[in-house]
């Protein structure tokens, strides 16, 4: 399952995928285009974590969410 980040704030908002890295290494954070998160979220594979920045309160939706919430916090696209 694809675990994915919607960073909320004052400038906008955001979406980014922690990649895990081997060993040593550090995780990269890259950010990931809103249509990938909305196609894999339709696909029942992917988890979103929705952080607010000012708040600093998190929330976390999945395919067995409520539509009601999917569509406050994530939009249309994700219905």
């Amino acid at each position: 399952m694809n675990r994915y980040t919607k960073i909320i704030g004052i400038t906008g908002t955001i979406y980014v995928k922690e990649f895990e890295k081997i060993k040593h290494h550090k995780n990269k954070v890259r950010d990931i285009n809103e249509e990938t998160v909305a196609k894999n979220f339709k696909n029942g594979d992917a988890e979103i974590r929705v952080y607010f920045e000012e708040t600093d309160t998190e929330l976390f939706i999945d395919a067995f969410s409520d539509a009601e919430t999917v569509k406050k916090y994530l939009g249309k696209k994700f219905i």
